[in-house]
């Protein structure tokens, strides 16, 4: 076994505990990001490019004809053939939590549409179940079974939420074991039915699960009722015949008490499990190879890598199954580092290169992503393996197309999305540019009432000259709600009176003196 270090180029803060990848046509897709998708990618699916130690990721798209898909983590998924050797596949995803820890129900199926070197479209269409439903879970397993030329997925284990009757205040989030049922899932018919097996007693969680043929092997997990790992490995086995389905469980030895494992296939009947947790501190640094043949099962202990003083020391570590004997490892990053949420990630390689040519993935492995947030009441084994079974190979692609979340801010931070007023109608999934200014997000101007509050200029009526002039001019914006009150309060402005100039007085007519003796002679004339 050989380990390398890989860097991420962008986007390492997406990779998180509780994501899972895809592989379709020998390329890596990654699904269940940490949060909601943002507008560059709404499909919050995309293509890991692996290229000389870098990992990138590049967006991909949904045909017009999809349903919407969150950003599940922790779901159950497999891959679903027509027939156990069948190269056309599509991949089946069921439960998972969504960015606001609500657990989902429902079941997906993802298959790809179209590929060139510039996009990659997929389908995804949501189905409906009817008869014994599983409930809400997640850190389960989803498995096909080939039977008598019928086939039919097998759901089992995970954690819910407690009961809403049984919930307390100071526990309103707690999670509890799911009932130890097998679920047989006809997706020809669209019908569930639930099993309780005698030898299964106890709730799993985080367990790995291998499927080949009409056998299933449950090998670890955790329960937390009892807050053990199983030692125990069952091997189930399930035949379809023209009527009811028959199902068996045995309790095999030589089982390993783990949680949070991963698995990875180097040839038709071997595989390599790494990783997971003795203990809710405890790592698992050794490793076990898996043979099955000829219906039988042999699980002995490998030569494990040299892990490096980082793995070896930090807390916890997550990881998902790549294909062909190759393993993606993540720890978390320092503390001191500029991204938060950024790991540390390592590719195990636990075959020689020239045998990586040779198989070809064919054994369904399905090993549930295992991973809580830090903050989730969950003990420390929830750092949960992917499933990931995919090669590799890099994707020839522009460089132009990578996405890169630092050039857009945080949608969920910045509240572009928020409700500015009781009118408003700007919704994430619905919303288009109105403004010629806009491209990817509303515009908004703040209101300068009390400590102030952003308003969608689109819900105040502003035309785009207006919005223009008040982004260019330095002057308060009052919104509609606000406007009045404003007025109301403002005191008047002191009016200053014109000073009017006095009004000049009438001039007295001036009257000419007459001489004396003018006088004389002008009154002699007036009597004569």
């Amino acid at each position: 076994m050989s380990l390398q270090m890989v860097s991420t180029v962008n986007n390492s803060s997406l990779l998180q505990p509780g994501f899972s990848l895809l592989n379709f046509d020998g390329h890596v897709f990654f699904f269940g990001q940490k949060g909601w998708p943002k507008r560059s990618c709404p499909t919050g699916v995309f293509l890991l490019d692996i290229k000389q130690n870098e990992l990138k990721m590049k967006p991909a798209a949904f045909s017009k004809d999809s349903c919407y898909l969150p950003p599940l983590r922790y779901p159950a998924l497999c891959t679903l053939r027509s027939d156990a050797r069948a190269d056309e596949y599509q991949y089946i995803i069921h439960g998972g939590k969504t960015p606001n820890n609500e657990l989902s129900d429902k079941i997906y199926f993802m298959s790809l549409v179209s590929k060139t070197s510039k996009k990659i479209v997929f389908q995804c269409i949501e189905k409906d179940l009817g008869g014994d439903v599983p409930e809400a879970r997640y850190g389960h397993t989803i498995n096909v079974v080939h039977s008598r030329g019928k086939s039919m997925c097998v759901l089992f284990g995970g954690r819910t939420y407690t009961p809403l009757a049984q919930r307390t205040t100071e526990k309103w989030n707690s999670v509890v074991d799911c009932l130890p049922s097998v679920f047989l899932i006809d997706f020809e018919f669209g019908c569930c039915t639930s099993y309780i097996l005698p030898e299964l007693q106890d709730g799993l969680s985080f367990h790995v699960s291998i499927a080949r043929d009409d056998t299933i092997y449950i090998l670890g997990g955790h329960s937390l009722q009892n807050n053990t790992r199983s030692p125990n490995l069952y091997k189930l086995k399930i035949d379809l015949p023209l009527g009811s389905p028959a199902l068996t469980c045995t309790i095999l030895p030589g089982g390993i008490s783990v949680s949070s494992a991963i698995v990875t296939q180097v040839s038709d009947t071997e595989f390599v499990l790494v990783g997971g947790y003795h203990s809710d501190n405890q790592k698992r640094l050794a490793c076990n190879t898996i043979v099955l043949e000829d219906s039988k099962i042999e699980i002995v202990e490998s030569v494990s890598p040299e892990w490096t003083p980082d793995i070896k020391h930090c807390r916890m570590w997550f990881g998902c199954d790549m294909g062909k004997g190759l393993i993606l490892l993540g720890i978390p990053g320092a503390n001191k580092q500029i991204i938060p949420d950024a790991n540390y990630f390592y590719i195990l390689r636990c075959k020689g290169a020239e045998e990586d040519e040779e198989e070809e993935l064919i054994t369904q492995i399905c090993s549930q992503t295992s991973s809580e947030d830090p903050g989730d009441s969950a003990p420390f084994e929830d750092s949960e393996e992917f499933f990931f079974s995919a090669e590799a190979n890099s994707f020839d692609a522009d460089d132009a197309d990578t996405y890169n979340e630092d050039d857009e801010e945080d949608e969920s931070e910045t509240g572009y999305w928020i409700t500015c007023c009781a009118s408003c109608n700007i919704d994430i999934n619905t919303w288009v540019p109105f403004y010629s200014t806009e491209l990817n997000k509303p515009a908004m101007i703040l209101c300068s009432s009390g400590a102030g509050h952003w308003v969608h200029a689109q819900c105040m009526d502003l035309s785009e000259t207006i919005l223009l002039r008040l982004s260019e001019a330095n002057v308060k914006y009052f919104c509609n709600k606000h406007v009045d009150l404003n007025k109301g309060l403002q005191t008047p402005q002191k009016v200053m009176c014109l000073k009017k100039p006095p009004m000049k007085p009438l001039r007295k007519k001036k009257t000419m003196k007459l001489p004396t003796s003018t006088k004389k002679s002008f009154l002699r004339r007036l009597f004569e």
